[in-house]
């Protein structure tokens, strides 16, 4: 029998990474496993960034005070994201433990309590975003159009936050149990229905009306409810490695306790971030509503190229999990440098684009002079060193995966909060420098704690943390 017989051609092993394998990513060589996990990995979160240029691409047509609420919006936003993420990281982490120790009907029952953590999460967020969406405006200095017409987009985009958090925890316990193909599915689905009634819902379409920056929110949030309702059916039905979800469906106190507390260390990471995001902003306020909208389109842009870096590093963590779990951990730290030259790779040739046309990208959105010269010097400035982004997304995932979710939590409490916030302020506002000062707070910052990062992740003391 030759080698060709017995080797999958790259053709074929493309097709099983979209489609899905119930292959054992402790076992089968490590170059397959980050192939099998990282190609829909990054697909799922190409898609997810897709929608949200596609979504401030229609939204820019209706002039800055429109994309200045979409941004201010997302200030609370993040927020949210950050709870979901944060509750993401634990779940990952858990459930790929209990995969990789081979215990999944475990694994079903952290999903099920996972799930009832998200819903709790949500109702407070939707009663907030109801009933306060325009005095949540005025805290943030939004103008008098977005308070007075945009802060619909905000009832919607808040008030139906629960659709958010279930499809971040949901695609965490797929992401987990290493069923990355059915997490990227879930998301093309999601956002491709939120993608076609975009334009439509925004401008109208034969007897649908026009309903504005408040249609792009009711897209968003139809397209986000097919995809947790696709997420359900399939967790119901069985995925490739997680069966039994329906005899799981209980109350268990010890599990979705351990959940609470894995999480806090990756809420706690995220909220720092996030919420010095919201400092940033505001002080981006004080400047211009342009500094804000050029800001808010240059994040989307930046959030849309580093999808496929943060893919790469969602399946480190899938790794590291599941490899820990199986008493693997040299393989776990083996595939987490693999992936982190990977996506160094990737993030230099972005930084090569944002470097030479960093103007032409941002006037793709909108057609203000000032908008794009704002959002195209922040391009540029994060152009010198984009390549530390992708090593500080992968080593901070690979502690995540490891379950040591408090870590990377103070690190970046100094380096955002501590440093990047009073930077930031006294570079723009007493020192004059405006939007550009907060731009290089940002770069000063960011570059430093993913140079930290990474340097602590190789002394490899998350090795040893259990969950």
């Amino acid at each position: 029998m030759t080698t060709a017989s017995v080797t999958p051609s790259l053709w074929q092993e493309l097709r099983a990474a979209l489609a899905g394998t119930q292959a054992d990513y402790t076992r089968i060589p490590l170059k397959r496993a980050v192939f099998l996990l990282a190609i829909p990995m990054m697909l799922e979160l190409v898609l997810e960034s897709t929608f949200a240029v596609v979504d401030i691409f229609f939204v820019a047509r209706l002039g800055a005070s429109a994309v200045a609420t979409v941004g201010l919006t997302e200030t609370y936003l993040f927020l949210l994201y950050s709870v979901a993420i944060g509750l993401s990281m634990a779940v990952t982490a858990i459930v790929a433990r209990r995969i990789g120790e081979k215990r999944g009907e475990a694994a079903a029952v952290s999903a099920v309590q996972a799930i009832l953590l998200a819903v709790g999460v949500s109702l407070p967020v939707t009663v907030a975003g109801i009933f306060w969406a325009q005095d949540l405006l005025r805290l943030m200095g939004a103008d008098a159009w977005a308070v007075e017409q945009g802060y619909r987009y905000t009832q919607w985009m808040l008030g139906g936050n629960a659709v958010i958090l279930l499809l971040f925890v949901i695609n965490a316990v797929f992401r987990g149990a290493g069923d990355a193909a059915t997490a990227m599915r879930v998301l093309w689905v999601a956002n491709g229905i939120n993608i076609v009634l975009d334009p439509i819902l925004i401008f109208g379409l034969g007897p649908i009306p026009a309903l504005g920056i408040e249609g792009a929110a009711i897209a968003t949030n139809l397209g986000r409810g097919a995809g947790v309702a696709m997420q359900l059916w399939i967790l119901l039905r069985g995925s490739e490695h997680l069966r039994g979800i329906l005899h799981a469906v209980r109350w268990d106190g010890a599990t979705m306790l351990n959940i609470a507390r894995t999480s806090v260390g990756g809420i706690g990471q995220m909220l720092v971030a996030m919420a010095a995001w919201v400092f940033l902003m505001r002080i981006l306020a004080s400047v211009s509503t342009e500094a804000v909208a050029g800001a808010t389109i240059a994040m989307r842009v930046m959030m849309f190229t580093l999808m496929p870096a943060w893919g790469l590093s969602n399946a480190a963590a899938t790794l590291v999990g599941q490899n820990l779990g199986a008493g693997e951990p040299g393989r776990a730290e083996a595939a987490v440098w693999r992936i982190g030259w990977m996506t160094m790779t990737f993030t230099l040739a972005v930084s090569a684009a944002f470097f030479v046309w960093h103007d032409a990208i941002i006037g793709v959105f909108t057609d203000d002079a000032a908008v794009i010269a704002i959002g195209g010097e922040w391009l540029s400035i994060l152009a010198y060193s984009y390549f530390v982004y992708g090593w500080w997304m992968v080593s901070v995932q690979a502690f995540n995966g490891a379950g040591d979710t408090m870590t990377p939590t103070w690190i970046n409490l100094v380096f955002f909060w501590l440093i990047q916030i009073p930077l930031a302020w006294a570079l723009a506002l007493p020192l004059g420098w405006a939007a550009t000062g907060v731009f290089w707070g940002v770069f000063i910052s960011e570059t430093a704690v993913g140079v930290f990062t990474l340097w602590l992740f190789s002394r490899g003391r998350w090795k040893t943390v259990r969950v």
